[in-house]
């Protein structure tokens, strides 16, 4: 399903066409789709802003058959990181791509074969898919979460290769093409493209002698984009007076992986968010800090955007590679 129509501000002012594309299907969830592109036409700017954990359409049978559907969804979600992504949008001009589906169903942070099959009746595994899973997947947390620390198992039933079938069909797979083609356009328009992968954190533990950071900043260690990027987003959320760290506790997943070509020109940088800073008390519903971490953030995209502007016209045979150093 595609739509087209104007988008205005908070002041009202028409910020141009967007192009709207719902795409993928939720198992369970007739008529929702998967993940909605908001894209303008053209782009404001080389930034793609994506939020893969922030979906909150649950179908009543996977609430079904979560063994504590309540608590477990909470902890599970990115909660209200989509609220955060549409501001900042706005704000900015960047596109945007946010999932409805929850990640309670499916892990679009996770490669599509990061599959746990002790969940699994042992009749529905497919020949090979003995041998020993991801650490992450171990842990509970492969394309389909299993566990929770302090909650233990999530699911009251095994579950049949058809449910995974029809989640990497619906959501995974579609999702990521999506992603893939909006940043490959972004790329044709500027010369680069900066993928933000948003999401949020629980609070980290205080430690002794060191701040508490609100923002962690994750690159893969170097590999997903040019350093200048990552020193620009230092900056700016030092003079926002926002601490923040680097790839510790999070240093980027699948999303991360797959997509980020630094040498190819699209960068990538996922951002975690401590929820305490924009959620209520209890981190369940939008908070006093919203509107500030909205703020904070709309400054940072642009300052980011700029950047990738930059490395965009240097690309065209102006100057150095796009390779981070």
């Amino acid at each position: 399903m595609i739509e087209r129509s104007g988008e205005s501000d908070s002041q009202g002012n028409l910020q141009g066409n967007v192009h709207r594309e719902a795409g993928g299907w939720i198992p369970g969830a007739p008529g929702i789709p998967a993940f909605v592109l908001h894209a303008r036409e053209p782009s404001a700017i080389p930034v793609l802003i994506a939020v893969p954990h922030g979906g909150r359409a649950y179908p009543s049978a996977l609430l079904h058959d979560m063994r504590h559907s309540g608590s477990v969804v909470l902890r599970l979600e990115d909660r209200f990181v989509d609220r955060l992504a549409q501001g900042i949008a706005r704000a900015t001009g960047a596109n945007l791509l946010v999932a409805n589906a929850p990640r309670a169903m499916i892990d679009l942070n996770r490669a599509p074969d990061d599959v746990d099959w002790d969940m699994f009746a042992r009749a529905e595994r497919p020949e090979g898919a003995a041998g020993v899973p991801s650490r992450r997947a171990r842990s509970g947390l492969g394309v389909i979460p299993r566990r929770l620390p302090g909650t233990g198992e999530l699911w009251r039933r095994r579950l049949e290769s058809a449910d995974l079938a029809d989640r990497i069909e619906g959501i995974h797979a579609p999702y990521h093409a999506a992603l893939a083609q909006a940043l490959l356009a972004l790329r044709e328009r500027w010369g680069a493209a900066l993928l933000i992968d948003l999401h949020s954190m629980p609070p980290l533990p205080v430690r002794a002698g060191t701040a508490t950071p609100e923002v962690v900043v994750g690159d893969r260690f170097g590999a997903a984009c040019h350093g200048s990027l990552v020193a620009t987003a230092f900056s700016q959320l030092a003079e926002s007076g926002r601490e923040a760290a680097h790839n510790r506790p999070y240093a980027g997943g699948y999303v991360l992986e797959r997509h980020a070509d630094p040498r190819g020109g699209i960068h990538a940088l996922q951002l975690e968010i401590d929820r305490s800073r924009y959620l209520d008390a209890d981190l369940v519903e939008p908070g006093p800090g919203m509107a500030a971490m909205i703020e904070d953030l709309s400054v940072l995209v642009r300052q980011l955007a700029a950047m990738v502007s930059d490395l965009g016209q240097e690309a065209n045979g102006k100057g150095w590679p796009l390779a981070a150093e």
